[in-house]
């Protein structure tokens, strides 16, 4: 199979799909691994890296996408990419569909097989998001620490104080792996943390993880409205996988914090948990004043560390890859039980039905399909 790595076009996206160890492994398991000059810049890995690796290196992002059998990207594609879709190309990446409707429609018309990272599921965790997780959450406390400085637009409070003046707040609403990570540094950096979270055993396992460094909350609007309003900065990270996020903070509940406090909603990418966020911003402008809050709402926060994350990243999806390469994709997927959860849409057909019940689909489960196509 030809796998091929176009370079990243969302703003600021620095992460690549692939590492030069990443190249290796497919190469060494029989595979061709074709990508465009200069992909690996933004995260420090040079054209002649990969071509020591085993990958050919090509100029032009059109002719990767006319050669490869599967893309692997980073990021959803943009409709600028939308023109490269084809019958049968696989497309291994994240994807987000329920927040994209216009890509899912392109991907739809086009018959394009689409594997989406944020859904391969193992014994109910999201083994391919997770990495990128612990980075958006411990990024995100970072965000909330920078912009609550005077100079950046913030009420111009330190998280950990000094001896004689109090903490700053941190509302955690989410206790997954962004949840938790996210705690985490805010705890390194001294604040007085908050996490509120739907599972009371979740809760537990917080409170035994962080002991009484962190409040914990049952998630209902009561307790997010409370929370909310004493807070310096909150940070939004509930997703369901597959689904638009919830919102979870009103436009009332943002009213009620003091201006110059920080929002920074990790869940954007699949809609957001704030009300006041319609839209993403990004790295470029990543600011959004409403109510004379702060909302940080950057789809893509682990492109700003891309060296971490694309190692990260790489660490988790080559395994993936090397099965769909080496079985074929209608064999990986009958076969391998999370590459069946990933996949979103295939011939045709959204197979995904969180994805399919948001964006008005019918629901065809993959089995169905793949079955279809293979007695064809």
């Amino acid at each position: 199979m030809i796998i091929g790595v176009p370079k990243e076009i969302k703003n600021n996206e620095n992460r690549v799909a692939l590492t030069p160890a990443g190249v290796v492994n497919l190469v060494n398991a029989g595979q061709t691994v074709i990508i465009e000059s200069g992909a690996g810049l933004g995260s420090s890995f040079s054209d002649d890296e990969y071509r020591a690796a085993g990958a050919e290196i090509i100029e032009s992002a059109s002719e990767i996408w006319a050669k490869a059998d599967m893309i692997m990207k980073v990021k959803e594609p943009l409709e600028a990419e939308y023109k490269y879709f084809r019958k049968g190309l696989i497309l291994f990446t994240y994807l987000h569909l329920a927040a994209e409707p216009e890509l899912t429609k392109a991907l739809v018309e086009n018959e394009v097989t689409a594997i989406a990272y944020e859904t391969i599921t193992v014994n109910n965790t999201l083994p391919l998001l997770t990495p990128m997780s612990e980075v958006a959450g411990r990024m995100a406390a970072q965000i909330g620490a920078q912009f609550l400085e005077k100079s950046k637009g913030g009420k111009g409070i330190l998280l950990s104080g000094i001896p004689g003046v109090k903490r700053g707040k941190v509302t955690i609403i989410g206790g997954g792996v962004v949840g938790e990570n996210a705690a985490r540094v805010a705890i390194g950096l001294g604040a007085d943390v908050t996490i509120i979270d739907l599972n009371p055993a979740r809760l537990r396992q917080l409170e035994e993880i962080f002991g009484n460094q962190v409040q914990t909350l049952m998630s209902n609007s009561y307790n997010i409205a409370e929370a909310v309003k004493e807070s310096d900065v909150v940070i939004g990270s509930v997703l369901i996988p597959g689904r638009r996020a919830p919102k979870l903070v009103t436009e009332e509940m943002v009213k009620s914090m003091q201006p110059g406090s920080v929002i920074v909603d990790v869940a954007i990418d699949q809609g957001g948990n704030f009300e006041t966020i319609n839209e993403p911003t990004s790295h470029d402008n990543p600011i959004e004043v409403k109510h004379g809050v702060l909302h940080y709402a950057v789809p893509n926060i682990p492109g700003s560390v891309p060296r971490t994350a694309t190692v990260g990243l790489t660490n988790v999806t080559v395994p993936y890859a090397i099965q769909i390469a080496q079985k074929g994709v209608e064999k990986a997927i009958e076969d391998i039980a999370p590459i069946k959860t990933g996949v979103n849409v295939i011939a045709g057909k959204v197979t995904n039905k969180a994805v399919a019940d948001d964006l008005g689909y019918e629901y065809v489960p993959v089995d169905e399909v793949v079955k279809y196509a293979v007695t064809v």
